[in-house]
């Protein structure tokens, strides 16, 4: 959901519910019907008896937002007040698609025997390309799938992505040669990339930020669980048949998800239901009525278009902070990749274990990841949203701690592996258990270092991730390319010790950032005005409370004293100082990352003047 915003006539509603006139009745229903996919709804005389600020007018239309709960009712079409396990029915559905897509892009790496059987001739990149041609329509996707989310809202978009992304995944069994199978894994790439941005954003539109942690702890582990599953389930199929069934498990899997999420997938994007609910109140009355945010910034599509696909590419090269992470964060993908495709080297060629067993080898990732999201959800998260509720404001470093001990813990994972893969005569248990470090640290990275840069440039967060996805996906795609032929002129020992140096060369960077952060990225505009918006809001915060606390004091004491008059007088300038915070907060609540702006509403609300 994007994030709340306290605009000024929703100041005036929060201030008093009912100080406008109310606007034009109808006597049609038009509550909406239930569908599969929409399970609660509001009823249309709640809808339309509700007094939504503003005149009705093209200059000052009616502001529709959420109706408020009273004496038990819930407007139950907000995602915000679905019943808990509801939310996390949807939560799972939206992992599962995440899963079914990361799966894809490493499940065919367990079949390449197969491939080459079938597809005999080629040069071993074009084999390793199966893998790597999927990861590149990662790159394109996702500058086309969230802007189109914002438009459309996020179940079109999983319905208008996925069905294609099935049709790729089932064209690519019938593939006749390597060509056609590298074109449909490519396109299956690019649709299947939707579930990247859309299941991150329904979670974000169902929970609040204090109950978001577990939800974003079970989908952030999807795209490291997939890429781990994946070759196990490759690798034992393939022993039993051949490519075409591994792939095929892939179509079937998307097909089932397609089918049963097409009918039960809710909408979840507040702007996109609110803008429904507000043409629906204009069709019904004739009166003119506005989503909040239609009503601040009209939505202009190619514009939206436009600023997605041009400002990461600058905020890349001209903000150091972007480049630093989007770099260390490609080198982080390109190394999990490039294990993919070493662990069949080590453990099928040197141990001449079975494709399925071989698969098994990822397991040791999948239990390093789970560890530290354990961490993540349990007590680094629970740390910081004390800290934020104590302080008001924390700087973006205050993410950082937590991606030193990930920087620390990736590199020695590679340096064991490289040591104990062979000879045979180590025990196989040890190259798995030093997969556990480096699927540890690349977890605590990635989540650290993607929350510090959304604290960062808050306003343009979306587009400084955005860089960070196509730089990784690119680099994820070139560094297994030479993977095959880089173990076979070092051999295992001297070629993942430099991959574990390549990792080891990026540990100051967290630290380097921790202590030097602030002071590089208010040497540019973006870092600047995302530095000093936060500051800003943390003084207003406890300015307000003061206030609030002041002025209950300055009443009280003036009651006691018998001073009628001067409590009253009190209270009334309790009640300015709070609406004036509220107009400083207004501009603020649009542009914070969706933690700063819960907190910036929960403030304003626990203390607004009754």
């Amino acid at each position: 959901m994007s994030s709340p915003t306290l605009s000024g006539d929703g100041k005036k509603e929060l201030l008093s519910s009912t100080t406008t006139t109310g606007p034009p009745q109808s006597a049609q229903d038009y509550t909406l019907p239930k569908r599969p996919w929409q399970q609660d709804v509001t009823p249309w005389s709640r809808i339309i008896a509700h007094n939504y600020p503003g005149s009705g007018t093209d200059e000052d239309p009616y502001v529709v937002s959420w109706l408020p709960d009273a004496d038990g009712f819930k407007d139950r079409e907000n995602p915000l007040v679905f019943k808990y396990w509801y939310k996390w029915f949807v939560t799972i559905m939206g992992a599962t698609g995440t899963l079914a897509v990361s799966m894809g892009s490493s499940m065919l790496s367990a079949a390449i025997t197969s491939l080459r059987h079938e597809f005999p001739g080629h040069n071993n990149m074009i084999y390793i390309m199966i893998t790597g041609i999927y990861v590149l329509g990662f790159v394109v996707g996702p500058l086309l799938w969230a802007p189109m989310s914002e438009v459309f809202g996020r179940r079109i978009m999983f319905i208008a992505t996925y069905i294609p992304f099935t049709a790729f995944n089932a064209g690519a069994c019938g593939a006749k040669d390597i060509n056609t199978l590298l074109v449909m894994r490519f396109f299956a790439g690019t649709f299947g990339s939707s579930t990247m941005t859309n299941s991150g954003g329904i979670i974000a539109d169902m929970f609040e930020a204090h109950q978001r942690g577990l939800a974003m702890g079970v989908f952030s582990a999807m795209p490291f669980l997939g890429p781990a599953i994946g070759p196990v389930a490759g690798g034992f199929l393939s022993e039993k048949s051949s490519w075409v069934w591994v792939a095929a498990v892939i179509a079937i899997f998307s097909a089932v998800l397609t089918f049963f999420e097409s009918i039960l997938l809710p909408e979840t994007y507040a702007p996109v239901l609110l803008h429904r609910r507000a043409a629906l109140l204009s069709k019904a009355t004739g009166k003119v009525y506005r989503s909040p945010q239609d009503k601040a910034k009209p939505l202009q599509v190619k514009q939206l278009f436009l600023h997605q696909l041009k400002v990461p590419y600058i905020l890349l090269f001209t903000e150091p902070i972007v480049l630093i992470t989007a770099l260390y964060m490609a080198i982080i993908y390109a190394l999990l990749f490039m294990q993919f495709t070493a662990f069949p080297l080590v453990f099928q060629g040197m141990r001449h274990w079975s494709p399925g067993i071989a698969g098994l080898a990822f397991v040791g990732v999948s239990v390093g990841a789970f560890m530290s999201l354990a961490v993540i959800m349990f007590y680094v998260n629970p740390k910081y949203a004390r800290d934020l509720r104590a302080k008001g404001y924390l700087a973006p470093e205050a993410r950082l701690p937590s991606t030193i001990i990930g920087a620390v813990l990736l590199p020695v994972g590679l340096f064991i592996f490289a040591w104990t893969c062979t000879p045979v005569s180590i025990h196989w248990i040890a190259p798995i258990i030093a997969t556990v470090p480096f699927g540890a640290g690349i977890v605590f990275l990635f989540l650290g270092i993607s929350n510090y840069l959304v604290d960062a440039y808050l306003m343009n967060a979306a587009s400084v991730l955005a860089a960070g996805t196509v730089t990784r996906s690119i680099l994820g795609v070139i560094f297994p390319l030479f993977t095959v032929d880089m173990y076979n002129a070092m051999g295992p020992h001297w070629a993942g010790t430099f991959t574990a140096l390549l990792a080891t060369v990026f540990i100051p960077a967290p630290i380097f950032l921790l202590f030097k952060g602030q002071k590089i990225r208010r040497m540019t505009k973006p870092g600047r005005d995302a530095d000093d918006l936060g500051q800003m809001m943390a003084k207003m915060m406890m300015a307000q409370r003061a206030a609030a606390a002041g002025g209950g004091a300055a009443a009280a004491a003036g009651a006691a004293a018998g001073a009628g008059a001067g409590a009253a007088a009190a209270q009334a300038k309790e009640v300015a100082d709070e609406e004036a915070v509220i107009q400083d907060m207004e501009a603020l609540s649009r542009q914070v990352s969706p933690e700063y702006a819960v907190e910036l509403e929960r403030v304003v609300s626990s203390h607004s003047p009754r």
